[in-house]
């Protein structure tokens, strides 16, 4: 696959993705991936384009059986509405190539035949949270190439995996009975952010403990607008994820029939942008920051002839300087 792609070309590839091409859609997901001009290309393409697709984020800790009860999910979908179906399941990175470790062709195999689900493994790249940064990107790119719902599936790091709310509609966190780790992930947020709570290996022992807590914590928290329903699920044998799926419809209804859904989006844009921003204002700052050995300002400072305040000052301006022109942080000495 070609690396550098003209803008016309990504045009194209954007055209054929959404007349149903899913090798032009995988080409696309990996120049989003990639990130650069081309990504940015994409992102222009799909922005204006997207908004019609429902998406549904699972999240949770390590082997709560996520991507069994995605799959699972899937199948009552399938079942139920008949529409097509695109998941992006976000995996660990690997130490080698920043790949995704767990690929598409080792999960969800029962649905590797059906042409109307498209499934997506992408690498979390070592993202704080587990959540790749180019997954609201990939969201936007799926919805505007016509799939009228996205699920994302987030890899378990042992950590708040916050990140999925600012890239989905409805977020269902999965939790097991016995859930050990049920304070750490309270005070995280993972309850902060859940739409609709999961206790996922419903057949095991602790269930009704489990859920008795998940009711206390709820209880607990403050201002909820909307109370998330604990669902009880057994992902491999499908019991429970009807229920759901039920669930995941009513709070789509409830934040449509109150108008919180493109309050939401409005919200989840603004936020991005200033990620966006951030990151960027942040490879500058690297940029300028490694310049401290070329020049005399790392000098100016152990001499004392300048201080770090106006040290500081001199970088805001090397990397207001880069952002404007677009090029990398120029070098120079402080006042």
């Amino acid at each position: 696959m070609r690396t550098n792609l003209k803008g016309s070309a990504v045009s194209e590839l954007f055209q054929a993705a959404q007349s149903g091409d899913r090798g032009a859609l995988a080409r696309l997901l990996s120049l989003v991936e990639r990130g650069g001009p081309q990504s940015r290309e994409i992102a222009r393409l799909s922005f204006s384009r997207a908004g019609a697709a429902y998406a549904i984020g699972l999240t949770g800790a390590p082997g709560s059986g996520k991507s069994t009860l995605t799959s699972a999910l899937l199948t009552d979908i399938r079942r139920r509405l008949s529409c097509a179906v695109a998941v992006l399941a976000v995996d660990p990175s690997s130490p080698v190539t920043g790949g995704a470790i767990l690929g598409d062709r080792v999960r969800m195999q029962e649905h590797a035949l059906d042409e109307a689900v498209f499934i997506r493994s992408m690498a979390t790249r070592g993202h704080l949270g587990g959540l790749a940064a180019a997954v609201p990107e990939a969201v936007r790119l799926l919805d505007a190439t016509q799939w009228p719902y996205v699920i994302v599936e987030t890899v378990g790091v042992g950590q708040v995996e916050i990140e999925v709310a600012a890239t989905c509609d409805t977020v269902v966190v999965v939790v097991n009975p016995g859930w050990g780790d049920s304070v750490q992930a309270n005070k995280a947020g993972l309850l902060e952010v859940a739409d609709v709570l999961v206790i996922n290996k419903a057949d095991r022992p602790g269930v009704i403990e489990t859920a008795r807590d998940l009711r206390l914590m709820l209880q607990l928290s403050e201002s909820l607008e909307w109370t998330p329903p604990i669902v009880e699920t057994v992902a491999y044998t499908g019991e429970g994820v009807g229920k759901l799926w039920d669930a995941i419809s009513s709070h789509r209804a409830y934040l449509e029939g109150h108008g919180l859904l493109g309050q939401r989006r409005a919200g989840r844009a603004r936020q991005e942008s200033v990620r966006i921003a951030r990151g960027r204002f942040e490879a500058a700052l690297a940029a300028a920051v490694s310049s401290f050995d070329d020049d005399d300002l790392l000098g100016d400072l152990e001499d004392k002839r300048t201080d770090p305040d106006a040290a500081a000052d001199h970088l805001v301006e090397m990397v207001s300087r880069a952002l404007s022109s677009g090029g990398p942080a120029g070098k120079g000495r402080a006042p």
